[in-house]
């Protein structure tokens, strides 16, 4: 596996602790759907999260966030759309990014961004 696909999966990992400790349940890891792809889908209270999910192991490139794009944020809605047609019971839905920076010799540093949108 190559160290960025290492990378991610770790902060996925890592990710998907933080929210169950911030009191969310993990509905879905990974949920794909043609060519689009939802980190995690989890809930907290009665609004659905579809969080994405960005790690980095140096700031040299900046901070993790900021690879989150426009055209990323697209394919989380349109694999939104997806998902809320196979479950149509939600009707409080939120965009999230978690941003997680892994550097040598610190503590793991969790930075979460609520209800993003274009």
């Amino acid at each position: 596996m190559a160290k960025h696909n290492h990378t991610g999966a770790e902060g996925e990992k890592l990710g998907a602790n933080w929210l169950l400790d911030a009191g969310y349940q993990v509905l879905e890891k990974n949920w794909r759907y043609s060519h689009w792809e939802v980190d995690i889908i989890a809930t907290k209270m009665d609004t659905l999260h579809f969080i994405e999910i960005k790690t980095r192991r140096t700031k040299k490139f900046g901070q993790p966030e900021e690879k989150v794009g426009k055209k990323k944020i697209e394919n989380l809605i349109n694999a939104a759309e997806q998902y809320l047609y196979l479950q149509p019971q939600w009707k409080r839905i939120q965009f999230d990014i978690l941003s997680i920076s892994i550097l040598t010799n610190e503590p793991v540093d969790y930075f979460f961004i609520e209800d993003v949108y274009l």
